[in-house]
C-alpha cells in the first residue's frame, strides 16, 4: 500500500496547506478519500493521473472534506473519461452532486455510481479482488464515517524447487498458488504446504476524519497497519475538542496505543496554531510511532 496526502488541515486553506483529501494505491489500484478544495492541484502536483482514480469516499458533508468534488468530477469529463465512477457518502452527497451538474448543464462524459451511506454500524461497502473497503461509523457534529481498506489475501508463493523435484507441469502452477494440493500420476496427493510458502500478511489502512474521542472503533481498526486520526487540537483546547467533536493529539495517540495499531498519522490541524510540532511531541509519549501528515507526504507500508 501507498498513501499520498494531498491535504490535511482542517477547515479552511492556507498558503501551504491544502484541507483534507488522500490517495492510497492498494495493488496498484487508486482511491480517493475526501476531496476538500485544491485536491485537483495536489494531484497533478503529486502526478497521480486523474484517470487511476474509479473509487471515491467521502467521509461526511462538511466542505473542508468535499467542496473539491465537483470540480474533480468536471475536469474527468473535460479529460473524456468514459469509465464509471463510484462514489461513497452520506445520503444528501448525490443530490448535491447532481443539482450542481444540472445547473451548470455539465454532464458528466462517464457514468456516476452513487453509494449512499446512512447505517449506524460498521458494513462492508467494497470487495472486489484487490481489496474491501468497511465503514467506521464516527461521532462528528453531522453523519460521518472513516473507512478500513484491506489488501486481499495475495497467492501463496510457490516453492519452485519442489515443483521442479516432482515434475509438475507449469500449467499447474497456478492452481498450487491458489491453494490447490497435486495428485501425480501415480496417483501420490502432494500437499499445497509442501509446495508453497505463506502469503505476506495483507496490509490494511485505517482513516479516521473528523471525530470526538471515542473508543467504539478499537474493535474495527484493531491491529491495523497504519492509522490516520484526525487530531485538530492540542490537550489545551481539549474543552474546545469535546464541545467541536474533535479530537487532541493526545487522544489519537491513546487510541491508537489501545487500538495496537502499527503506525499512527495525524492530521486535520487546527489554523490557530503556528508550531505544528507540539502535535507531535504531545502525542509520541502516548504513542510512539506517530508521525505528522504534511502536504505532499507519501508513505509506504
Amino acid at each position: 500500500m501507498k498513501l499520498t496526502i494531498l491535504g490535511c488541515h482542517a477547515a479552511t486553506p492556507s498558503s501551504n496547506g491544502n484541507p483534507t483529501s488522500q490517495v492510497l494505491e492498494i495493488n496498484n489500484q487508486f482511491v480517493l478519500i475526501d476531496c476538500g478544495e485544491g485536491t485537483q492541484v495536489s494531484l497533478r502536483r503529486n502526478k497521480i493521473k486523474f484517470s487511476k482514480i474509479n473509487h471515491i469516499f467521502i467521509s461526511h458533508l462538511h466542505g473542508d472534506h468535499f467542496y473539491g468534488l465537483i470540480g474533480f468530477l468536471s475536469t474527468l469529463s473535460l479529460l473524456k473519461r468514459e469509465k464509471d465512477l463510484h462514489i461513497y457518502g452520506p445520503v444528501g452527497l448525490k443530490e448535491i452532486i447532481l443539482l450542481q451538474l444540472k445547473l451548470s448543464k455539465s454532464w458528466t462524459t462517464y457514468d456516476l455510481k452513487f453509494h449512499e451511506l446512512s447505517g449506524k454500524e460498521s458494513e462492508r461497502i467494497v470487495e472486489n479482488k484487490y481489496f474491501t473497503v468497511d465503514t467506521i461509523p464516527l461521532k462528528h457534529r453531522i453523519y460521518t464515517n472513516g473507512f478500513l481498506f484491506r489488501e486481499q489475501v495475495k497467492d501463496r508463493p510457490l516453492l519452485i524447487e519442489k515443483a521442479l523435484n516432482y515434475n509438475i507441469d507449469k500449467s499447474l502452477y497456478r492452481s498450487i498458488k491458489k491453494g490447490k494440493d497435486i495428485t501425480l500420476d501415480d496417483g501420490t496427493i502432494i500437499s499445497n504446504a509442501e509446495l508453497t510458502g505463506n502469503p505476506p500478511e495483507p496490509k490494511s489502512y485505517a482513516y479516521c476524519s473528523d471525530t470526538k474521542y471515542t473508543e467504539t472503533i478499537i474493535p474495527i481498526i484493531k491491529k491495523v497497519s497504519l492509522l490516520y486520526h484526525e487530531a485538530t487540537f492540542l490537550e489545551r483546547h481539549l474543552a474546545l475538542a469535546e464541545i467541536t467533536k474533535h479530537t487532541t493529539a493526545v487522544q489519537a495517540a491513546k487510541l491508537a496505543a489501545k487500538s495496537e495499531v502499527g503506525q499512527l498519522i495525524l492530521g486535520h490541524y487546527s489554523a490557530r496554531y503556528d508550531n505544528l510540532q507540539e502535535f507531535l511531541d504531545e502525542a509520541q509519549p502516548h504513542f510512539e510511532q506517530t508521525q505528522m501528515a504534511q502536504d505532499g507526504m507519501r508513505i509506504n507500508f
